[in-house]
């Protein structure tokens, strides 16, 4: 009888130190790791680094919420260098080794071209917040594609040479002269304009190459002025911009410049100086308090770094949308298997309130681009910032833009 009674106050004990340890706090959840990939050295790094910023400001902003799925979000953070070969490197590790979930990052189109494939692959979605080639959302799109998981929330090629052209001919000018780099970004632009002009029936008056670290652009700007050319259209990054424009400011030539969103680079501002000025580009994005979360986030991020502006301020604007819009996916996916996750994002049933606007169903199966037209504005530097170029989209800053149907 004595060792029944043992028996059952040890059993009984033991419950209650099972029941004790239950109530005590478990081990931290597995974090939910997502891939953050851009260039964070060399000539793209204000574009990349901007970018990665913006996307730890938003993972910290959503952990400090309690993270997805009561999991905290750790971003895996590598350097693609702008280079096409690291870039696809760089995928097959964060796949194979760091088992990420997802990727966000991208902001150059030729890293881009060259890595997703990789996560098309291990049908692991991949979000494109900076790189704009048209090609990007079209690499793997149905019939000969089941589905597709390259997604991407910046302002694509086409959209932005079809509005740069249209700028040129609301402003009167029948003589275009084409500047682009030599990379996959600024020839698939180039084109892009080319293509547009086409459909209006015009024809450049030149056409450009530059490379990248060019320093003297006047071989081209020659043969532009000497073709009659009233206005630049420039595909291209922050440095070479700006010595496109230090280059018509040594020849004494006075023509309208307009180009790709890169001219917003902080390189674009330092490079060029007062030569700068009156340069436009399209924006997603312009450095203003108007939202209450525009102003949060641009206050977070002053503070966080210990600036007054962002280097780039579109690429730190995407990259923090994009964090958000990848954690609204998981949310509803109820999961962070891959396919569940494109499927969320081709059908997101909450809004997402981001900095550049507030997502209402961004893609779809068909359209994996976030960014119609009508959410881009024209920015303008004037005095080392990116102000708005037109006074209506300043008056509507705080108008939330909705997305138009796109067919890309």
């Amino acid at each position: 009888m004595r060792l029944t009674t043992r028996a059952f106050v040890g059993a009984l004990l033991g419950a209650t130190a099972l029941a004790t340890l239950g109530a005590l706090p478990s081990q931290a959840a597995d974090p939910i790791k997502i891939g953050v990939t851009g260039p964070y050295t060399g000539g793209s790094s204000a574009m990349g680094v901007s970018m990665r910023d913006g996307a730890r400001l938003a993972a910290a902003e959503i952990n400090k919420a309690g993270g997805v799925l009561g999991r905290p979000i750790q971003l895996v953070e590598r350097d693609d260098e702008a280079k096409n070969e690291v870039g696809a490197q760089v995928a097959q590790e964060l796949i194979s080794k760091e088992k990420v979930v997802a990727t966000l990052g991208f902001v150059n189109t030729g890293v881009a071209l060259a890595a997703q494939r990789f996560y098309q692959e291990a049908e692991i979605p991949v979000f494109n917040n900076v790189a704009t080639g048209t090609i990007i959302t079209n690499q793997f799109k149905a019939p000969d594609y089941d589905s597709n998981y390259v997604f991407r929330n910046s302002a694509y090629d086409v959209l932005q040479a079809g509005m740069m052209v249209d700028e040129a001919v609301a402003q009167g000018h029948k003589k275009i002269a084409i500047l682009a780099d030599s990379t996959n970004y600024g020839q698939l632009g180039r084109e892009d304009i080319e293509k547009y002009l086409g459909a209006k029936g015009v024809k450049p008056v030149v056409v450009e190459k530059f490379n990248i670290k060019d320093v003297d652009m006047t071989a081209q700007l020659l043969k532009a002025q000497q073709a009659g050319a009233d206005v630049i259209l420039a595909y291209g990054i922050g440095p070479e911009l700006a010595q496109i424009a230090n280059g018509m400011a040594k020849l004494g030539w006075k023509v309208p410049m307009i180009t790709s969103w890169p001219a917003s680079m902080q390189s674009f501002i330092d490079i060029a100086g007062a030569n700068g000025n009156g340069v436009v580009m399209p924006q997603t994005f312009i450095e203003d308090k108007t939202l209450p979360k525009r102003k949060a986030f641009l206050e977070e991020y002053y503070k966080t770094y210990g600036v007054t502006k962002i280097p780039t301020p579109v690429a730190g604007a995407q990259g923090y949308d994009s964090v958000f819009l990848i954690a609204a996916a998981i949310k509803q996916a109820g999961s962070t298997d891959g396919p569940k996750i494109r499927e969320a994002l081709e059908n997101l049933k909450e809004k997402v309130e981001g900095v550049v606007t507030t997502y209402d169903k961004p893609f779809t199966a068909a359209d994996h681009n976030a960014i119609s037209r009508n959410m881009v504005v024209f920015g303008k530097v004037q005095d080392g910032k990116i102000v708005y170029a037109k006074d209506a989209d300043a008056k509507n800053a705080g108008v939330v833009r909705v997305k138009e149907k796109s067919s890309n």
